[in-house]
């Protein structure tokens, strides 16, 4: 008996014991998850916040300020429109899956926009991109050319080959339901909760070459070729400081007190007809700091170029490693190519990244930018506190005159009531005057009449006293 007395309480105890374990474990779990969450949404937040207004800050300078408003300067605009797309139209989207553990919420036609838009400002960027390495070739390969290759026609086209091209990688293709398989399409009608995106070889290929490896392509060369031309003109200009230096100290040991300076303005105005000695002298400076300029945002674009490869690049990498070609497919299988969400969701918001990075890139690399930025943020600090002030005048103003009417209307009040009570006084003193005068007697013919009259108002006085009273 004490034998299963024991075995039933340790029976009992264990039980308890594991519902403590379990219960100690879930616990353990839901602070984890909630921990997990609260970084996720933190980190995305943070990303989508800064590409919104980082982007906004870099359309609303360019608009205000004239000096910014350049060709170049129209691509970096419609980049920083195809971002702010990015950031509301893919990453909103992608951060409500991973917030609510891979659950779509939308519905199935709405993943089809989902999927489109994102690959469509995806590819839009990136052919931005393109263009801006396009258009500093010409101005720093080719200055003098320039202005009759780049004009605003051009620009034109350019803008709208880049905006409407990424539809046929996007929405045609998704819609059409080319991009997939059969399988996967079968499988997104009867789980329509989950907005998965599988994509057959064909336009794994197609879509990759066209929003990435060739525009990339194009870019890299591009870049060369301006850092080429850039390092050939900084030898140039090298060797021209150093010649006119050892020329203008030859001039000084002989004597000569003549510099430099002055002996290019006859030389310039024989080679430049019609050249007077003052521009002839400028306009090698001011070609030259034009040069520093385009050298400059050249060097910036590459940088941001760079950016978007090294936020991009892995998430390509990542598409030709998933759908199996070629070599891959022969050195893994499907289980050894397997990738963990947290490596797919960490790719894709690495190249989401890339849409907050731009602005911060002009912001720190280019003085021009920078100091439109700055007079913006100040513009709209000063817009802010000026509607604060007037809201706040406009409530105090608002406030007394409340107060001051509440005012009139407790004076009228007194007034109306002082007068009536200095009335009400004013018809007894003149009762009692009349009552102490009269006597009730009848003096004369007409006295009686009189006192009547006096009798009447006395009445009347007192039923008014009584009303006011």
């Amino acid at each position: 008996m004490k034998a299963t007395l024991l075995l039933i309480n340790s029976t009992n105890q264990s039980w308890i014991d594991q519902i403590l374990t379990s219960g100690s474990e879930e616990t353990d779990d839901t602070w984890e998850e909630s921990l997990i969450i609260a970084l996720k949404s933190s980190i995305m937040g943070f990303i989508i916040m800064a590409a919104l207004f980082g982007n906004l800050l870099v359309i609303v300078s360019v608009m205000r300020h004239r000096k910014l408003r350049v060709i170049t300067n129209y691509f970096v605009v419609s980049l920083a429109l195809a971002d702010m797309l990015v950031a509301l139209c893919a990453m909103c989207f992608n951060a409500s899956v991973e917030l609510t553990g891979g659950t779509w919420l939308f519905g199935y036609f709405m993943c089809d926009v989902w999927n489109s838009l994102d690959v469509y400002f995806s590819t839009a960027s990136i052919l931005h991109l393109c263009c801006i390495s396009v258009d500093r070739y010409y101005a720093i390969v080719q200055p003098l050319d320039y202005p009759l290759i780049m004009t605003h026609a051009k620009l034109a086209i350019m803008l709208a080959v880049v905006w409407c091209s990424p539809a046929l990688v996007s929405f045609v293709p998704i819609f059409m339901g080319w991009y997939t398989t059969e399988e996967h399409l079968e499988f997104r009608r009867k789980h329509q909760d989950i907005c998965g995106f599988t994509v057959n070889k064909p336009y794994a290929v197609i879509s990759s070459s066209v929003s990435f490896w060739v525009p990339g392509v194009i870019m890299l060369f591009m870049y060369y070729r301006i850092y080429m031309e850039a390092d050939r003109q900084e030898r140039m200009l090298y060797r021209s400081k150093v010649a006119a230096a050892l020329l203008n100290k030859h001039l000084q040991i002989n004597g000569i007190s003549a510099g430099i300076t002055s002996l290019q303005q006859p030389l310039n105005c024989d080679a430049m007809p019609g050249a007077t000695g003052p521009e002839s002298v400028t306009e090698p400076i001011a070609s030259s700091s034009k040069m520093k300029r385009e050298r400059k945002a050249a060097r910036t674009l590459g940088i941001i170029m760079s950016a978007f490869l090294a936020c991009w690049l892995p998430f390509f990498l990542w598409q030709v490693y998933r759908s199996s070609l070629y070599i891959i497919t022969t050195l893994c299988g499907d289980k050894v190519c397997y990738c963990p969400p947290v490596v797919v969701a960490t790719v894709f918001w690495i190249g989401y990244f890339n849409s907050a990075l731009n602005p911060l890139i002009y912001a720190y690399f280019n003085r021009e930018f920078r100091a439109a930025f700055k007079k913006t943020l100040q513009s709209c600090c000063y817009h802010i506190l000026l509607v604060r002030s007037r809201s706040r005048n406009r409530f105090c103003m608002n406030l007394c005159r409340r107060r001051g009417e509440n005012g009139l209307r407790d004076g009228e009040y007194a007034t109306r009531r002082d007068i009536s009570n200095s009335n009400a006084s004013s018809e007894i003193h003149m009762n009692n005057h009349l009552r102490s005068n009269g006597g009730g007697t009848r003096d004369s013919s007409g006295s009686g009449g009189i006192a009547q009259n006096v009798s009447d108002v006395i009445e009347v006085n007192e039923g008014q006293l009584e009303d006011v009273i």
